[in-house]
């Protein structure tokens, strides 16, 4: 089964705690602190796998959960770092955060993606000995590892798409002019999936091409396959608009044309500027009239318009080398970009759960929801640096550290943010 959306939740692991310990060795009355450090937890990784060609698998399992660190030791030993969670997605597969729908990756070159990063581990106590404080017995938790609900999205990496109603020949074309070999039958949505056929121009000279399952009136709506495969347009650089010039079904060509096109806008307006070719084939079952009619239209509005016979390969040749020089003018396939997810959002959706701990005149504030926005903020950014002011003085931390007898110039740690208390 050809899956090509799917929607998961990815949990890295916990970072280790600090270890509390002494250092006890013979002939050693008092050995000091020797705690050692919590190892980080491990990451969520994707990672481009190029023999899958669908996404079905995560239809069966939702969850991905990374190991945790391991606790620090005694002699100062660290916890072991937990193992990276690698999961392989398909070529071209987009990752977008659910809520907000941002890009957080677009997995179609060969980079590894963390996607969650393991929370750090704890300090031991051997890191608090100071001069007044030489038996700590206290040390830092891990953090949490990063969790998100994560949409996975594939959007077929090719150069050029076919388009047209179902049963126009848009198989038969791709496996005239490539080794793609789709199913082909004179009945509609014989083609229940994407095909992608490899065009050769010789010399190294290639291009990608892919079989779009028939679209119909209403695609943009779910009508038909029209809204699962859709999707598989937007990167495509060229459309070559197939259709049935005799209208052997009983179907207006020009109307049809149109109604696709207007299909594919409604979709995604940016489809409007895409470059088409438009092809007319069946031409063995037109008559004249309806050829010169046809060509007269789409000339008229701009198009290059072909005609062939696809069965017999009659016209395909130059259809493809037409598709190579349109080609050789165009950009690159279309890479989304990533979009940075606002710091607003994890405040929109914090529980406001937070604890204040005091120790050896220290006050710990930690919250799962405000490591996450720490972890988005650029401190050294003035303007970020006042956004989390104001989320600390909106959340009620300011007010809870007045409670707790915080007096100015104490000090205040978040995690891994250091700074002394200003009323």
């Amino acid at each position: 089964m050809f899956v090509d959306i799917a929607k998961i939740k990815i949990t890295a692991g916990d970072g280790g705690n600090g270890a509390v310990a002494f250092r006890r060795e013979k002939y050693v009355a008092a050995g000091g602190p020797d705690g050692g450090d919590g190892g980080r937890g491990g990451s969520v990784v994707f990672k481009v796998n190029d023999n899958l060609s669908t996404l079905a698998d995560f239809r069966y399992k939702r969850k991905y959960k990374a190991p945790n660190g391991a606790p620090g030791q005694s002699g100062h030993k660290s916890g072991k770092k937990g193992e990276d969670l690698i999961i392989e997605v398909p070529r071209g597969t987009i990752i977008r955060e659910q809520t907000t729908g941002k890009v957080m990756a677009d997995m179609s070159d060969d980079d590894e993606f963390i996607a969650a990063k393991g929370g750090r581990g704890g300090w031991g106590n051997s890191h608090f000995k100071t001069p007044t404080r030489q038996t700590p017995r206290f040390a830092k938790p891990g953090t949490p590892g990063e969790s998100w609900d994560v949409s996975l999205e594939l959007k077929l990496l090719a150069d050029v798409g076919l388009l047209g109603f179902p049963n126009v020949g848009k198989s038969t074309l791709i496996s005239v002019v490539s080794e793609a070999k789709p199913i082909i039958a004179d009945y509609h949505f014989t083609t229940l999936t994407p095909v992608l056929g490899v065009v050769s121009m010789g010399e190294g000279n290639s291009f990608v091409m892919a079989d779009i399952p028939g679209l119909i009136e209403g695609a943009s709506d779910g009508v038909g396959l029209g809204h699962e495969f859709l999707r598989h347009v937007e990167r495509c650089r060229l459309l070559v608009h197939i259709i049935d010039a005799a209208g052997s079904e009983g179907r207006d060509p020009i109307e049809d044309f149109n109604k696709i096109n207007e299909e594919l806008v409604k979709f995604n307006p940016d489809m409007a500027d895409l470059p088409q070719i438009v092809v007319g084939n069946k031409v063995d079952l037109a008559t004249d009239e309806q050829l010169e009619k046809i060509e007269k239209y789409f000339t008229e509005h701009g198009y290059q318009y072909f005609t062939m016979c696809a069965p017999i390969a009659e016209g395909t040749q130059e259809i493809i080398n037409a598709v190579a020089a349109k080609l050789a003018t165009l950009p690159p396939i279309k890479r989304y970009e990533k979009e940075e997810i606002p710091a607003e959002f994890f405040e929109k959706n914090a529980d406001g759960k937070f604890t204040i701990t005091v120790q050896d005149g220290i006050y710990s504030v930690e919250g799962e929801w405000l490591l996450r926005i720490l972890q988005r903020c650029d401190l050294d950014d003035y303007e970020s640096l006042q956004y989390f002011q104001r989320v600390l003085h909106s959340s009620g931390i300011i007010d809870a550290l007045v409670e707790k007898g915080i007096q100015e110039g104490d000090t205040v740690e978040i995690y891994d943010l250091e700074f002394d208390f200003v009323p």
